[in-house]
């Protein structure tokens, strides 16, 4: 899923870029009008991440909302500007708690404020710290995707100089940013504030306390360190890092960074970013604020709750792409993040990935294909809907794939696993997801009298279409026996079909399930929900 080869495009994607409406290109516009007015010869892209937790389904979308805006860009101005995407973890930060999944906690407890980057890997010998080890997922994790990036450790800017010459900025400017940063705090705060944080050479620790002086000619602070007496450091080299508030507008003017994307929650502090830049000398990046993540309640989603659905859950049951096109649709709008979320999410991704074949150029950048693939757009051949597959799981009872092809080969004549890698991958979705998730809350009830008429009538109407797999023509049979027995509003007739014949109140256009079903199955499906079978399986 790295950026798309956009030299190969057709130049009519160049052109039609230009007027392209998709929140992507509206938020690149801004950065291109950004560069013109600055003469940068680059576009500098970033995204954080706190190495404290592993990687997680927020990681995901804001580099890949971030990758789409960049393809956006390159597109409006026609690649020819570089664009550079950095992924910058926070590890010089302080062990503030412990997590949960570590193998001790009493182990760690010692290097609790410690550098996440000095503090020891808890589960193997095999990185140097617990801030490499987690560096180490994240870019496992991102390479798994294909992002095009190149990470950044804290430690490494900080110890190295790259931060150096804004360090000393900030020295000079102390008072400037404390007179920012001050009218946030609560009093008894603003007694002990200070935007820099020292490491102890006592400790090691990451020590949050007042400062005695700050010595913009020498670059230095002075500080009480853990033993009580004055310590004196400078602010270059890794001996000193900053608050993370202040720490966001350093690290912007010190890089340079042109965009940068980030959750509600830092709505309120991005004025306190921005300044900071300013008075550090740099420029603040063009942001773009998304809406954070909703439970199946309704409830913000919270990682120490865990109320949320995490990104291996998801891939458990649906392609990345289908997580992508979630991540697209509206990222200003507060969306629910949970499994029933899924289904329509991998449907609606073949729909577009379907529309976007016979589209013309400007039709295929307002397409969500188009932004999940940034720019390069597959063609898979997946005649069959994710919902209806699983439906036929339900109803055949499928624990393996196999099951299903049995039903499938026989609906599109020759089709096999090998022909149809894309929609033997959707079946083996299907089978986990019903299975795992839609199985357990299945519940079926008995017909009412007008449904029980109905049924039968359809049962006894589609024997003279035995083997048919026309799901027009069914389809077509089952509105009409609708029609005959006066169900009003007709929903209602299907309503009862699916909640009597297959548990749900949802479900398939069920001609469409009737052909790949087979004829004979769905009368003998008919007459065991008639007799109650159903009922007693449930």
């Amino acid at each position: 899923m790295s950026p798309a080869p956009l030299p190969e495009l057709d130049p009519a994607f160049f052109d039609a870029a230009q007027t392209a409406r998709a929140w992507p290109f509206e938020e690149a516009r801004k950065l291109v009008k950004r560069l013109e007015k600055s003469g940068k010869g680059e576009a500098l892209f970033e995204t954080g991440y706190g190495p404290s937790g592993l990687p997680h389904i927020g990681t995901f979308g804001e580099v890949a909302r971030t990758t789409m805006v960049r393809t956006a860009f390159r597109l409006l101005t026609r690649d020819e500007i570089p664009t550079r995407l950095i992924c910058f973890s926070d590890d010089l930060d302080g062990m503030r708690k412990i997590p949960d999944t570590v193998p001790s906690k009493e182990a760690m407890e010692p290097h609790l404020q410690k550098p996440l980057t000095s503090v020891p890997d808890p589960w193997t010998n095999e990185f140097t710290s617990f801030g490499d080890h987690n560096n180490a997922m994240l870019r496992r994790f991102l390479d798994t995707f294909g992002f095009d990036y190149e990470f950044a450790s804290a430690t490494d800017y900080y110890k190295s100089g790259k931060f150096d010459a804004v360090l000393l900025r900030a020295a000079e400017r102390y008072d400037d940013i404390m007179k920012v940063m001050l009218p946030t705090l609560g009093a008894e705060r603003q007694a002990t504030y200070s935007p820099f944080l020292p490491i102890s050479p006592i400790s090691g620790r990451v020590l949050y306390v007042p400062m005695k002086e700050v010595n913009a000619k020498d670059g230095t602070i002075t500080f009480a360190d853990e033993d009580g007496g004055d310590t004196t450091l400078p602010v270059t080299g890794g001996n000193v890092k900053l608050q993370w508030k202040p720490d966001f507008g350093m690290r912007w003017a010190a890089l340079g960074v042109d965009f940068e994307m980030f959750g509600k929650d830092h709505q309120t502090n991005q004025v306190l970013y921005d300044r900071i830049c300013a008075i550090l000398g740099g420029t603040p990046p063009e942001h773009y604020v998304y809406e954070l993540f909703l439970d199946s309640e309704g409830q913000k989603i919270s990682k120490s709750k865990g109320n949320g659905l995490t990104i291996d859950e998801w891939l458990t049951y649906a392609s990345t792409e289908s997580l992508g096109l979630y991540m697209f649709q509206k990222p200003r709008v507060a969306k629910r993040l949970h499994f029933d979320v899924i289904p329509r999410q991998v449907d609606d991704y073949y729909a577009h990935v379907a529309a976007y074949q016979t589209q013309d150029v400007a039709a295929r950048l307002e397409n969500p294909a188009f932004h999940v693939h940034y720019g390069d757009v597959p063609n898979p051949e997946v005649p069959l809907s994710f919902a209806l597959l699983l439906n036929l799981v339900a109803t055949a009872n499928a624990q393996e794939t196999k099951v299903l092809w049995g039903f499938i080969s026989r609906y599109i004549p020759g089709a096999s696993a090998a022909s149809h890698p894309e929609l033997d991958k959707l079946a083996g979705y299907a089978v986990r997801y019903f299975n795992d998730k839609v199985k357990p809350l299945k519940t079926y009830r008995a017909a009412t009298e007008q449904e029980r008429a109905a049924l039968q009538d359809l049962h006894d109407r589609l024997a003279a279409h035995e083997g048919s797999i026309d799901a027009e023509e069914l389809q077509n049979l089952v509105y009409e026996i609708g029609k005959t027995h006066q169900f009003e509003p007709l929903r209602d007739w299907f309503k009862a079909i699916y909640q009597v014949l297959l548990g749900e109140d949802q479900g398939p256009r069920f001609g469409s399930f009737i052909a790949l079903f087979g004829v004979a199955e769905t009368r003998a499906l008919i007459a065991e929900a008639l007799a109650g079978k159903l009922l007693k399986t449930a």
